[in-house]
């Protein structure tokens, strides 16, 4: 006699067994399953009519599924990179009902069989040196909040920290004596140390003898004095960006979020001639795959090979061409 095991028993067992026991995944990726599971769940309410907690397996089907990632590109505007994300999670929960209720298995690898949607990727943004100093001079160094700020901003182009690791540091990560540096836990619980330049160390200095705070206390509070959150961080870099533009005509039409900061630290690594596998280790990549698209958007590093091909009587660079005028002239 084979018993079936409701879909909501499945659920909660896949979490609290498969992710948190047997893997032991981070809570930024308990985050993302639970969100993608609260929005199937939403839609299928509404398509089907059925509350969650009534659901089937058998309402799941591959058409199902499949409707709703439509659902998150069209009405939700998702992304096709947000999408397989998605995707991932869902497809997750069915590798592990494979085991746990075999006899849908026809279903199982209907679902499975859904692909990835392909999507273009576009070369990664990043700030430059000019307009890094403009960011960092927009915060205002008279407010409690803009020397948090700036220290907080200077951190970050410097060590290229998550905005999930920056918002999570505590007084104790910080090491601001000799072999100064910082320790966080990045994905698939990954430690790492990223040694400090001597101008955050000074900053962050000072701005730990202002706040005075014990060493659990987050590095960079709210004005509840809990951490500075996801959105938080966002919102103060907007609005420190728009400050900025108005001293830095590049910025303007520039998107510039969190994760930007992140590639211009990899970026300015790059640029001062460091080994892919060293950024690699710096950024926590799991692979050197992901550090590859750093040379990828170099256009610089691109000239300099440029460079080394040119022919045994020609000059070195890139091709300008004549002044107007003298293009005028010669035209004659």
């Amino acid at each position: 006699m084979t018993t079936t095991i409701a879909f909501p028993t499945l659920l909660e067992t896949f979490f609290t067994d498969r992710l948190l026991r047997q893997q032991r995944v981070s809570p930024h990726t308990i985050a993302s399953y639970r969100d993608t599971f609260s929005l199937l769940l939403r839609f299928t309410q509404q398509r089907l009519g059925k509350a969650p907690s009534a659901l089937t397996l058998d309402d799941l089907d591959a058409p199902v599924v499949s409707a709703f990632l439509d659902d998150l590109e069209q009405t939700r505007g998702t992304s096709a990179r947000s999408r397989k994300v998605r995707l991932a999670a869902i497809h997750a929960f069915f590798h592990y009902v494979a085991l746990r209720a075999p006899s849908h298995s026809g279903l199982i690898q209907r679902v499975l069989a859904i692909p990835s949607k392909r999507y273009d990727r576009t070369p990664i943004a990043f700030l430059t040196g000019v307009e890094i100093e403009a960011l960092l001079a927009a915060p205002d160094q008279h407010t409690w909040a803009g020397r948090r700020d700036r220290t907080l901003l200077l951190l970050a182009v410097q060590t290229g920290l998550r905005v999930s690791e920056l918002s999570g540091l505590c007084w104790q990560d910080l090491t601001l004596g000799t072999g100064a540096h910082v320790r966080c836990q990045g994905k698939g619980r990954q430690e790492r140390c990223t040694p400090l330049r001597k101008d955050v160390i000074t900053a962050l200095r000072a701005w730990q003898r202002e706040q005075q705070s014990r060493p659990e206390a987050p590095v960079f509070p709210g004005t509840r004095g809990g951490p500075l959150g996801r959105d938080g961080v966002a919102y103060l870099l907007a609005k420190h960006v728009r400050a900025a533009q108005q001293h830095c005509p590049s910025l303007h039409g520039k998107r510039v979020s969190p994760h930007v900061l992140r590639h211009s630290a990899a970026m300015a690594l790059l640029h001062s001639g460091v080994d892919c596998a060293v950024i690699a280790l710096w950024l926590g990549h799991e692979s050197m795959d992901t550090t590859q698209m750093y040379l990828h958007a170099s256009l610089e590093l691109k000239q300099q090979a440029l460079d080394k091909t040119t022919p045994v009587n020609g000059r070195p660079g890139r091709y300008q061409p004549d002044d107007d005028l003298l293009a005028f002239l010669k035209s004659l």
